[in-house]
């Protein structure tokens, strides 16, 4: 249920340094501003790319998909989403991807990886990289010097270059072979991007990612950290049944969490939530990350966390009617066969995914009545997008229903009508800046105009002072917008 969890955060106080309200754009010594346009994401260019056709990342939906994201009660939403038609210029292709950030920056790491992520897979599969040329630039770049991820890639490349022997090459089809290579490029640079990444400090944030790309009937999934992708299917009986394409890659994975310790890092979960397996740095409890894979949080890079995906693969038949993707927050509370059942019963395609979140919200609060609704986005591809198993189908022609965060924050106002009182936030995920409706965090996030100097801080100090940093009080016109 949590992401980042401190032993120093579990119980805050109303105005405290440890607060959720972290300054996003507090004027403090530190902090650095810099013009728009200056950093290493130019605002015009992001402009370009949410001006593409096809590419669809607010709420809404297209003929051949649904998605849908809600903030929770956590603060800022740090989910993100995205549905890319025509995917590489090809017309039978479409990339699907849910992101869930965590962190003081979770939010900001989820939308970059959604804005940036695509393209390098796309770049990587245009050149067709074969597995010999992954290892030899990661032999070339780490001269000796190999960390815990780097020895996942490499491991992960010779499982990819040895399914090509034998019988596996009648087997795997050759889009499969060269996606996986083209997935596990393109995660290693997109983690690399961050680490270089001078307007946002990845330090102790990141973000999970469960991406796919289907061509025809050919559906590939590259998966970090624990968001999840479900396949909903017919059965013999012609049921409908749900097929889990990922595995939530959590610490208590007995492979995960030998990796883990193996290069000192530490996995235990706290006292009051003994299901919840945490990674931890070697000598402090701190940051508590719930998941063993996750772009960012290179506080624990060197420590077992990894950002090389698992790539899976599955033809798909006449069977299959829809795939699900969605974050954690979605499978806190539901089971794959609820999930399934809640898209398939939806009164249309078209909000098949808005129906399933606010299902989502409403089994949060059933569930856990003392606990904060955590951030949901769920993205539905459906697969035989020329016919109508739901009423009232979705036309080919896509419906773009683009949806601003008043209107999202709205939704989750109505929800407040149940009356459920929330105490502590039991899944100690680390927020920042609530008031994200305001001007000036508008701005700030837009161009990304928050940055740190850590030069001269160690790791154990880079920690002490993210969680330490000021808490932010709305002024007049902050309050005003809210209201």
């Amino acid at each position: 249920m949590g992401s980042c969890f401190s032993a120093e955060s579990r119980s805050p106080l109303p105005g405290s340094p440890l607060s959720p309200h972290l300054a996003l754009d507090y004027p403090k010594k530190g902090y650095s501003r810099k013009k728009p346009g200056s950093g290493s994401f130019d605002y015009r260019k992001g402009e370009a790319l949410h001006r593409i056709p096809g590419r669809l990342f607010l709420n809404g939906s297209t003929g051949v998909a649904s998605l849908y994201t809600q903030q929770g009660k956590k603060g800022t939403n740090q989910d993100a989403m995205i549905v890319w038609e025509n995917f590489c210029s090809r017309t039978d292709t479409v990339f699907c991807g849910v992101f869930d950030g965590h962190g003081p920056y979770g939010h900001m790491v989820a939308k970059k990886v959604r804005d940036h992520l695509p393209l390098k897979l796309s770049a990587h599969w245009e050149v067709n990289i074969s597995s010999e040329d992954v290892l030899r630039e990661i032999s070339l770049n780490t001269a000796g010097s190999v960390n815990s991820e780097e020895t996942a890639l490499i491991s992960a490349g010779e499982e990819s270059r040895a399914s090509v022997d034998l019988d596996e090459t009648e087997k795997l089809p050759e889009i499969f072979k060269t996606l996986k290579e083209s997935f596990l490029k393109a995660f290693k640079v997109m983690d690399r991007e961050l680490r270089l990444h001078t307007n946002i400090d990845c330090f102790c944030s990141g973000t999970t990612a469960v991406t796919l790309v289907k061509q025809g009937p050919y559906l590939v999934i590259g998966n970090v950290g624990d968001s999840r992708a479900v396949l909903a299917t017919r059965d013999k009986d012609n049921s409908l049944t749900a097929v889990q394409l990922t595995v939530d890659l959590k610490p208590n994975l007995p492979a995960e969490a030998e990796r883990i310790q193996s290069c000192k890092g530490r996995v235990f979960a706290l006292r009051d939530e003994p299901t919840v397996a945490r990674v931890w740095l070697p000598k402090k409890d701190a940051p508590g990350l719930a998941m063993a894979r996750a772009f960012g949080d290179f506080c624990l890079k060197d420590f077992g966390l990894i950002s090389v995906p698992e790539v899976s693969y599955r033809r798909l038949s006449e069977e299959d009617e829809f795939v699900v993707l969605a974050t954690d927050g979605i499978w806190d509370v539901l089971s794959n066969e609820e999930v399934i059942d809640i898209v398939a019963s939806a009164p249309a395609r078209s909000s098949a995914a808005r129906t399933l979140v606010h299902s989502a919200v409403r089994a949060w609060r059933y569930k856990y009545p003392t606990s904060k609704v955590d951030d949901c986005a769920v993205v539905c591809l459906f697969l035989d997008s020329n016919s109508s198993n739901l009423s009232h189908a979705s036309s080919a022609k896509a419906k773009v229903q683009p949806t601003s965060m008043d209107h999202i924050n709205n939704e989750s106002e109505k929800d407040d009508s149940l009356g459920v009182l929330t105490n502590l936030d039991r899944s100690g995920t680390v927020r920042t800046g609530e008031n994200v409706d305001s001007p000036k965090a508008k701005q700030q996030e837009m161009n990304s105009e928050l940055g740190i100097d850590w030069s001269a801080l160690d790791g154990v100090s880079r920690v002490d002072t993210l969680l330490n940093l000021p808490r932010f009080v709305p002024g007049k016109e902050d309050e005003k917008a809210r209201k």
